[in-house]
């Protein structure tokens, strides 16, 4: 005979709670957890700083039982080195050369917006009083950039233009804040940057333009997800999606108020910020193929100046795209 006790009845274990008396509908349900939503940003990533500030995702997103997070990188290839390795889900704006790099060293990625050609906005700079005019006199000289950003490839564009290759320079590898510092100490000859950097250096210590992207590198901004967030949580995806286009048109229609908006969080004076906005199109829209034939221009750009490592077939990557 088996000595195990019977099994105790839903309401003996309610009893035994003290809930019997409950009825079943007031007995308390635990709420799922929210998931979390863990956005990468730079101090360029104009868009979602606004979102930022506004607590814009937050609210679209409190439906869908998601928290959002935000976490600030120096530039666009550590940020998306971040999105590989899990430490966020989506990134902000990058410039069109970041990807394939972080491509090449293996990264899962998916596409999900761009934002539309904004050539201007980014220059190889001299100061005021250089000697250099052309980019052709940059041979033998130190050229300051932050590797794998937008100005890379501009550099790169602009020294084939010019009869020269990247060997002709002697690169230093700098985020923005040390580039600017390393321009204005005069130990490099010129720096690759782009807004708002670049006009806060051309208004705050007269730097002159030798070549801005015109006909050079159309830079558009790319928005990137870490592929397996984007295919668990497309709806997150589109809700981020609506609002970044919603930004765009704010700023666009309203550049003082966006100039004093924003002025004060990245310290800069508004009338600077305004400069800078003016160059930048700010116009979301869904990743196309025109945009993805010059990533690859892009990539096959770097594979050739022997700055990475190996070919990447941009193809490869998934690309989430808004329903019709």
């Amino acid at each position: 005979m088996s000595h195990d006790s019977p099994a105790l009845s839903r309401r003996q274990l309610l009893q035994a709670a003290g809930l019997a008396a409950l009825p079943l509908a007031s007995l308390p349900t635990l709420a799922a957890e929210p998931e979390k939503l863990r956005i990468g940003y730079q101090k360029s990533s104009t868009l979602t700083i606004f979102l930022k500030s506004r607590n814009t995702l937050e609210q679209a997103l409190a439906a869908q039982n998601v928290q959002v997070s935000w976490h600030e990188f120096s530039s666009g290839l550590p940020l998306l080195e971040a999105l590989n390795v899990g430490a966020i889900d989506l990134s902000a704006d990058v410039a069109d050369a970041v990807p394939p790099f972080a491509l090449a060293a293996g990264a899962k990625l998916t596409y999900y917006a761009i934002e539309t050609p904004s050539p201007t906005a980014q220059a190889i700079v001299v100061k005021k009083d250089s000697p250099l005019t052309s980019v052709a006199q940059l041979k033998g000289q130190k050229v300051a950039f932050a590797k794998g950003a937008g100005a890379h490839f501009l550099l790169l564009e602009a020294l084939s233009q010019a009869g020269l290759t990247f060997k002709d320079i002697e690169p230093a590898y700098l985020s923005p804040a040390d580039g600017r510092a390393a321009f204005e100490n005069g130990s490099v000859a010129a720096w690759v940057v782009w807004d708002p950097f670049l006009a806060a250096v051309q208004r705050q210590s007269g730097a002159k333009v030798l070549v801005d992207g015109t006909r050079l590198s159309s830079y558009r901004r790319f928005y990137l997800a870490a592929t397996p967030f984007a295919q668990r949580r497309p709806d997150v995806l589109a809700a981020v999606y609506r609002e970044l286009q919603r930004a765009g048109d704010w700023i666009k229609q309203n550049p003082k108020p966006a100039a004093e908006w924003q002025g004060p969080l990245i310290g800069l004076d508004a009338a600077t910020v305004e400069a800078a906005n003016l160059r930048r199109s700010y116009k979301v829209q869904p990743v196309d193929a025109e945009s993805l034939a010059e990533q690859q221009r892009i990539a096959d750009a770097f594979t050739q100046a022997q700055v990475l490592p190996r070919k990447v077939s941009i193809a490869e990557s998934p690309v989430w795209r808004p329903a019709a």
